[in-house]
């Protein structure tokens, strides 16, 4: 929507909306960064590592974006996405989904062996529990096991 009407030229001379548009485009990529596995395989239209991939170029990559890339993207890329996205979310069971319980990333044994470090790393310091709890996700009763 920031660029209807836009064309190349006018969105590269632009500056200001331009990095409206690159930050955008950098945020719906994030958030497919951040879906489930289980999501993206379920959803196989969408070209989900071509998303995140631009993603990493608008983070990473910076130097290297092609203005021609950005504004195919936003202006045909996008939409299409966002009525695919609009359908997943028509089409979700939001009960079934609520009910379901996936593992978090500190369900993984790796990442439980972190928090726990940094837990106790924490309460040596003299972090309060409460606060400890609000940082890692970590119940109360689990801390103070600790």
């Amino acid at each position: 929507m920031l660029i209807e009407g836009y064309s190349l030229e006018e969105l590269i001379a632009d500056k200001r909306t331009y990095y409206a548009v690159m930050k955008n485009v950098e945020i719906v990529g994030e958030a497919s960064y951040m879906l489930t596995k289980a999501f993206k395989e379920a959803h196989p239209d969408t070209p989900w590592k071509v998303v995140q991939g631009m993603r990493h170029v608008l983070v990473h990559d910076y130097a290297n974006i092609v203005s021609e890339t950005l504004y195919d993207t936003a202006i045909n890329s996008i939409p299409e996405l966002r009525k695919q996205v609009e359908r997943y979310l028509a089409d979700t069971d939001w009960d079934a989904w609520e009910a379901a319980e996936e593992p978090t990333e500190t369900d993984k044994p790796e990442a439980k062996d972190s928090i726990m470090n940094i837990v106790q790393k924490m309460k040596a310091k003299g972090y309060p529990i409460e606060d400890i709890a609000d940082i890692t996700g970590l119940s109360l009763e689990v801390i103070k096991e600790l």
